[in-house]
């Protein structure tokens, strides 16, 4: 054999065996699985309100948004806006259920009884109701620390106020709102006790032509700086028409009345939907809870204060916070009164979220009677 026959042979051979690797390693490429991709959690929110309401609605949709940017296509989310709190509420999450949504997000209190009839009827569903009360094996229950809100701009409502009336337009007499509407006193009384409160009741979350009644109402009366527990920016427009000063409520309302604001007490529900979500995608969900966050979980804040607030009512605002945050501080302490003379709290003790869930007088300083109950 030549030496041109033999360097032939060996180049054929090293061609083969190069090519029987890359077959064979090919066939290796063909036996790897492929993993399915999982599907996504379908979550769904039901909103009384419009998500553009620049309050309320708008805050937990903010909060809806930041599950999608915490867990991208893990998640996939839908909203229903302007649900009542009716019986269509209950149709409205059922067809949530026949959607195949697994979880799904309540977010007034009015949905409360709709939603435990629709959880038991659907087991493998989990269901979170906000501001309610009555959680189920597939149903918990979460709610913010909005009084907290209420106190601090109550401090400040106490410094800015001329009149020494203030003012607040109130949504449905239930706990929640009565609590928030006596922080605030407490809180303005913590500046001036001769601070005088009016309420104006709307009985509706969202209803920008009665919220604009009310506060006209309650600057006609004599207050000169308002707050609300309604969810739109109504209230702080029309202070703003009417050159008096008022908050924003749920979310920063700069925008709408940047001459009469003095702050907003907004509430994030972000950090507790994106905990929520969180632990039904990793199996770790359970139902029966009750969670009640504030200052101090970062679900409650007063921000945007105005530039002409004094500047030690800028610091003591922080040292509230502060105090919130690391347990130093109480808003609801006694000695506190009723506004009929009876004490509601003795000195020193600190009332309990029991006491606090349940409030349906006014503190002393805020006007009139609490009417006939409603629900949210």
């Amino acid at each position: 054999m030549t030496n041109l026959q033999k360097r032939y042979f060996t180049m054929t051979a090293l061609t083969a065996v190069a090519a029987a690797a890359l077959v064979g390693c090919g066939k290796k490429e063909e036996a790897k699985p492929v993993a399915a991709k999982p599907e996504p959690l379908k979550i769904a929110f039901a909103y009384v309100g419009p998500v553009g309401d620049g309050g309320w609605t708008f805050a937990h949709d903010n909060a809806r948004k930041a599950v999608e940017k915490a867990y991208g296509d893990k998640v996939m989310t839908t909203f229903a806006e302007k649900v009542p709190e009716s019986a269509d509420a209950e149709r409205v999450i059922r067809d949530m259920v026949s959607q195949g949504n697994k979880m799904i997000f309540g977010t007034t209190f009015g949905y409360m009884e709709p939603m435990l009839k629709v959880a038991a009827d659907n087991k493998g569903v989990k269901f979170e109701h906000a501001t309610g009360y009555k959680p189920a094996d597939n149903m918990r229950t979460y709610d913010s620390r909005t009084y907290e809100g209420a106190y601090m701009a109550g401090v400040i409502a106490g410094k800015m106020s001329k009149s020494g009336t203030v003012g607040v337009v109130g949504s449905i007499p239930i706990p929640e709102v009565i609590r928030n509407i006596n922080s605030f006193t407490l809180g303005a009384q913590s500046v001036n006790p001769k601070i005088k409160t009016k309420v104006v009741w709307v009985n509706e979350w969202f209803n920008p032509p009665k919220e604009t009644e009310a506060a006209t109402a309650l600057i006609n009366g004599g207050a000169d700086v308002l707050m609300q527990n309604t969810d739109s920016s109504a209230v702080l427009q029309t202070a703003e028409k009417m050159g008096k000063r008022a908050f924003g409520w749920d979310s920063d309302m700069t925008a709408y009345g940047p001459k009469a604001h003095l702050g907003s007490a907004i509430i994030n529900w972000g950090p507790y939907y994106v905990k929520a979500v969180g632990e039904a995608l990793e199996g770790k969900w359970t139902g029966g809870s009750k969670t009640w966050w504030g200052v101090k979980e970062g679900a409650i804040d007063m921000v945007s204060v105005a530039a002409d607030v004094p500047d030690d009512t800028k610091k003591r605002i922080d040292e509230i916070k502060a105090g919130l945050k690391d347990g130093s501080f109480t808003i609801w302490k006694g000695p506190i009164m009723d506004n009929t003379g009876k004490e509601l709290i003795a000195k020193d003790v600190v009332a309990d979220d029991q006491f606090l869930g349940g409030l349906k007088t006014y503190v002393k300083g805020v006007e009139g009677k609490v009417p006939g109950g409603d629900k949210k």
